[in-house]
């Protein structure tokens, strides 16, 4: 199955059940939700209680990516505000089979991001215990960027690796999807897009939607 997460980070807050529910009519499969301390990266974007208006807003599963320092203490509030997946960067964690086992303990799948630069061999030994790879297409921080042509080649790793071994996580990609390199993304193996500008910023966000997730079922 292939899935269309709409970022909110690129939505209008004030109107924001609104907007959630143009992206799921239009056939979205999940939420996805970008937490940023300005620390981690050099942006702040939101935290829990917007999580939580997200949770009243949809049934939807909501996918909350935490680019934040010291992830762990704060989890346990992200899933108790509605995160259905959490997604921690490896680049951050230190105790990284901890954390995740932390997510699934209390009731979230875990997942694990990697950043462009991060090669993925160094994910190996834990790739076993997550629901969720997420790889960055962009560097992480500010919505609106470039996709960064090189992570096809790393999608194609984490699918190939993914059938070698028979494991299960789903790859996410988050990061400059649009309509004119979606269905090369998709065709590298990716399960899960992500979009925010492209979806959130034009004309009709349902029919966005739908055009993104028609051109993935193709």
């Amino acid at each position: 199955m292939k899935i269309i997460a709409p970022s909110i980070l690129s939505a209008d807050f004030s109107i924001l059940k609104d907007q959630i529910k143009q992206t799921e009519i239009g056939g979205a499969g999940w939420i996805h939700c970008d937490v940023m301390d300005g620390q981690f990266v050099p942006n702040i974007t939101f935290g829990t209680v917007v999580i939580d208006a997200a949770k009243k807003s949809t049934s939807l599963p909501l996918d909350v990516h935490l680019m934040i320092k010291n992830p762990d203490s704060l989890i346990p509030n992200f899933i108790n505000a509605g995160a259905s997946y959490i997604t921690v960067h490896i680049e951050e964690v230190v105790h990284i089979h901890r954390t995740l086992q932390k997510i699934k303990e209390l009731g979230a799948k875990p997942g694990l991001v990697l950043n462009p630069s991060t090669p993925l061999n160094l994910s190996f030994e834990v790739l076993e215990e997550i629901d969720l790879l997420l790889l960055m297409s962009v560097n992480p921080g500010f919505g609106g960027q470039s996709f960064i042509k090189n992570v096809l080649r790393k999608i194609e790793e984490a699918a190939n690796y993914r059938e070698k071994k028979n494991l299960k996580y789903l790859i996410e990609v988050d990061g400059g999807v649009t309509k004119n390199n979606i269905k090369d993304i998709s065709n590298a193996g990716c399960d899960v897009f992500v979009a925010g500008s492209s979806i959130f910023h034009s004309e009709n966000i349902t029919i966005a939607t739908q055009e993104l997730l028609t051109m993935i079922k193709e």
